[in-house]
Protein backbone atom coordinates (compact mmCIF):
# COMPACT_ATOMS: atom_id res chain seq x y z
CA UNK A 1 0.00 0.00 0.00
CA UNK A 2 1.43 3.39 -1.04
CA UNK A 3 1.51 5.75 1.21
CA UNK A 4 1.19 9.67 0.72
CA UNK A 5 3.71 11.79 1.51
CA UNK A 6 3.71 14.11 3.83
CA UNK A 7 2.70 18.21 3.34
CA UNK A 8 5.91 20.10 2.75
CA UNK A 9 6.29 22.33 5.76
CA UNK A 10 6.29 25.98 5.12
CA UNK A 11 9.01 27.79 4.91
CA UNK A 12 10.30 29.58 8.33
CA UNK A 13 8.58 33.45 7.90
CA UNK A 14 11.31 35.47 9.40
CA UNK A 15 10.13 38.38 12.43
CA UNK A 16 9.03 41.86 11.02
CA UNK A 17 12.35 43.10 12.17
CA UNK A 18 13.98 41.07 9.14
CA UNK A 19 16.23 39.37 11.58
CA UNK A 20 16.03 35.82 10.97
CA UNK A 21 17.05 35.55 15.29
CA UNK A 22 13.82 37.13 15.84
CA UNK A 23 15.57 40.66 17.60
CA UNK A 24 14.30 43.95 15.82
CA UNK A 25 16.80 46.90 15.51
CA UNK A 26 14.31 48.94 17.97
CA UNK A 27 14.73 46.36 20.52
CA UNK A 28 18.15 45.78 20.38
CA UNK A 29 18.58 49.60 20.23
CA UNK A 30 16.23 49.98 23.72
CA UNK A 31 18.30 47.44 25.51
CA UNK A 32 21.71 48.66 24.28
CA UNK A 33 20.69 52.06 25.34
CA UNK A 34 20.65 50.78 29.33
CA UNK A 35 24.26 50.04 29.14
CA UNK A 36 26.01 53.33 29.95
CA UNK A 37 28.97 54.26 28.00
CA UNK A 38 32.19 56.79 28.11
CA UNK A 39 32.24 59.32 25.74
CA UNK A 40 35.41 59.71 23.44
CA UNK A 41 36.63 61.73 20.44
CA UNK A 42 38.32 59.89 17.99
CA UNK A 43 40.62 61.81 15.83
CA UNK A 44 43.02 61.50 13.11
CA UNK A 45 44.99 63.58 10.54
CA UNK A 46 44.49 63.12 7.05
CA UNK A 47 47.18 63.36 4.38
CA UNK A 48 47.11 66.17 1.98
CA UNK A 49 45.54 64.52 -1.64
CA UNK A 50 48.23 66.75 -3.77
CA UNK A 51 50.50 63.92 -4.67
CA UNK A 52 52.86 66.63 -4.91
CA UNK A 53 53.04 67.31 -0.82
CA UNK A 54 54.79 64.00 0.44
CA UNK A 55 53.76 63.33 4.06
CA UNK A 56 56.83 64.12 6.11
CA UNK A 57 58.05 62.78 9.62
CA UNK A 58 60.50 65.51 11.59
CA UNK A 59 62.79 63.82 13.71
CA UNK A 60 63.44 65.34 17.45
CA UNK A 61 66.83 66.09 18.45
CA UNK A 62 66.45 64.35 21.99
CA UNK A 63 65.76 61.32 20.07
CA UNK A 64 61.94 60.64 20.83
CA UNK A 65 59.29 58.94 18.93
CA UNK A 66 59.37 61.11 15.55
CA UNK A 67 56.79 64.21 14.87
CA UNK A 68 55.01 64.02 12.24
CA UNK A 69 54.42 66.80 10.25
CA UNK A 70 50.78 68.00 9.69
CA UNK A 71 51.15 71.54 7.58
CA UNK A 72 49.12 69.98 4.97
CA UNK A 73 45.81 67.78 5.01
CA UNK A 74 43.01 68.43 7.68
CA UNK A 75 42.08 67.11 11.38
CA UNK A 76 38.73 64.53 11.16
CA UNK A 77 36.87 63.77 13.85
CA UNK A 78 34.07 61.85 15.06
CA UNK A 79 32.33 61.40 18.79
CA UNK A 80 32.30 57.63 19.81
CA UNK A 81 30.88 55.32 22.35
CA UNK A 82 32.09 52.02 21.24
CA UNK A 83 35.54 52.04 22.76
CA UNK A 84 37.24 49.82 25.21
CA UNK A 85 40.48 48.25 26.23
CA UNK A 86 41.23 45.22 25.02
CA UNK A 87 44.89 43.86 26.36
CA UNK A 88 47.70 45.45 28.40
CA UNK A 89 50.59 43.48 27.06
CA UNK A 90 50.60 44.67 24.55
CA UNK A 91 48.64 47.58 25.19
CA UNK A 92 45.34 47.56 22.88
CA UNK A 93 42.22 49.25 22.67
CA UNK A 94 39.18 48.96 20.33
CA UNK A 95 36.72 51.27 18.58
CA UNK A 96 33.89 50.25 16.77
CA UNK A 97 33.00 52.11 13.47
CA UNK A 98 30.57 52.18 11.46
CA UNK A 99 30.86 50.67 7.80
CA UNK A 100 31.87 53.52 5.17
CA UNK A 101 31.72 56.25 7.54
CA UNK A 102 34.03 59.08 7.08
CA UNK A 103 36.51 58.12 9.59
CA UNK A 104 36.67 53.98 8.89
CA UNK A 105 37.04 55.09 5.31
CA UNK A 106 40.32 57.27 6.59
CA UNK A 107 41.51 54.41 8.82
CA UNK A 108 41.74 51.84 6.42
CA UNK A 109 44.32 54.43 4.71
CA UNK A 110 45.63 55.91 7.59
CA UNK A 111 47.15 53.55 10.44
CA UNK A 112 47.65 56.35 13.25
CA UNK A 113 45.02 57.72 15.09
CA UNK A 114 43.94 58.88 18.82
CA UNK A 115 41.80 59.53 21.45
CA UNK A 116 40.83 61.84 23.75
CA UNK A 117 38.13 60.36 26.45
CA UNK A 118 35.79 63.41 27.44
CA UNK A 119 35.09 65.42 30.87
CA UNK A 120 31.29 66.02 31.46
CA UNK A 121 32.23 70.09 30.77
CA UNK A 122 32.94 69.21 27.19
CA UNK A 123 29.09 67.74 26.01
CA UNK A 124 29.03 70.51 23.00
CA UNK A 125 31.84 68.42 21.49
CA UNK A 126 30.67 65.32 21.72
CA UNK A 127 27.51 66.85 20.25
CA UNK A 128 29.40 68.51 17.43
CA UNK A 129 31.16 66.10 16.41
CA UNK A 130 28.32 63.41 16.52
CA UNK A 131 25.83 65.67 14.25
CA UNK A 132 24.70 64.20 11.04
CA UNK A 133 25.50 66.21 7.75
CA UNK A 134 27.81 68.25 9.74
CA UNK A 135 29.84 70.83 8.57
CA UNK A 136 33.40 70.32 7.06
CA UNK A 137 36.13 68.97 9.77
CA UNK A 138 37.99 72.23 9.76
CA UNK A 139 34.86 74.19 10.86
CA UNK A 140 34.02 71.86 13.60
CA UNK A 141 37.63 72.44 15.08
CA UNK A 142 37.87 76.03 14.01
CA UNK A 143 37.18 76.93 18.11
CA UNK A 144 38.21 74.05 20.35
CA UNK A 145 41.37 74.20 21.85
CA UNK A 146 43.72 71.39 20.97
CA UNK A 147 47.07 69.96 20.36
CA UNK A 148 48.57 67.32 17.56
CA UNK A 149 49.81 64.22 19.08
CA UNK A 150 53.55 63.90 18.40
CA UNK A 151 53.74 60.62 16.97
CA UNK A 152 49.96 60.28 15.31
CA UNK A 153 49.55 63.81 14.08
CA UNK A 154 45.86 63.56 15.53
CA UNK A 155 44.17 66.38 17.13
CA UNK A 156 43.91 65.58 21.64
CA UNK A 157 41.25 67.63 23.16
CA UNK A 158 42.50 70.04 25.61
CA UNK A 159 41.06 69.48 28.39
CA UNK A 160 40.13 65.54 28.31
CA UNK A 161 40.68 63.45 31.16
CA UNK A 162 43.13 61.35 29.33
CA UNK A 163 44.63 60.85 25.35
CA UNK A 164 45.84 58.01 23.75
CA UNK A 165 47.67 57.87 20.45
CA UNK A 166 47.36 54.46 18.39
CA UNK A 167 48.50 52.51 15.41
CA UNK A 168 46.14 50.19 13.51
CA UNK A 169 46.95 46.35 14.56
CA UNK A 170 43.93 44.71 12.60
CA UNK A 171 40.62 45.77 10.87
CA UNK A 172 37.91 43.22 11.77
CA UNK A 173 34.80 43.53 9.84
CA UNK A 174 31.46 43.02 12.23
CA UNK A 175 28.30 43.13 10.61
CA UNK A 176 27.47 46.68 9.40
CA UNK A 177 30.61 48.09 11.44
CA UNK A 178 34.12 47.95 11.16
CA UNK A 179 36.24 46.61 14.64
CA UNK A 180 39.43 48.67 14.57
CA UNK A 181 42.04 46.93 17.02
CA UNK A 182 44.94 49.94 17.65
CA UNK A 183 47.98 49.95 19.47
CA UNK A 184 48.69 52.63 22.04
CA UNK A 185 51.65 54.57 21.06
CA UNK A 186 51.48 57.21 23.97
CA UNK A 187 49.04 57.48 26.90
CA UNK A 188 48.59 60.97 28.87
CA UNK A 189 46.38 62.14 32.01
CA UNK A 190 46.40 66.01 31.47
CA UNK A 191 43.76 66.53 33.59
CA UNK A 192 42.72 65.09 36.96
CA UNK A 193 39.50 67.62 37.57
CA UNK A 194 35.82 66.86 36.25
CA UNK A 195 33.86 63.92 36.11
CA UNK A 196 33.59 61.58 32.64
CA UNK A 197 31.25 62.24 30.12
CA UNK A 198 28.24 59.46 29.98
CA UNK A 199 26.02 58.38 27.59
CA UNK A 200 22.65 56.86 28.95
CA UNK A 201 19.22 56.42 27.21
CA UNK A 202 19.68 58.13 24.13
CA UNK A 203 21.60 61.16 26.31
CA UNK A 204 24.63 62.77 27.99
CA UNK A 205 24.99 62.71 31.03
CA UNK A 206 27.05 62.82 34.06
CA UNK A 207 28.40 60.74 37.24
CA UNK A 208 26.25 62.22 40.42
Amino acid sequence: MLKTPPAPSAPAVPPASGHAEGVSNDEFRAVMSRLAAGVVLVTAHEPALDPEVPPVTRHRPDGGAPRRDITQGEDVGMTATAFLSVSLDPPLVLVSLREGARMDELLAEQPLWAVSVLAESQRHIAGRFAMRGRISDRLLFEDIPYVHGEVSGAPLVRGALATLECRTEQRVPAGDHTLVIGRVLTAHVPSAEGGPLLYFRGRYRHLG
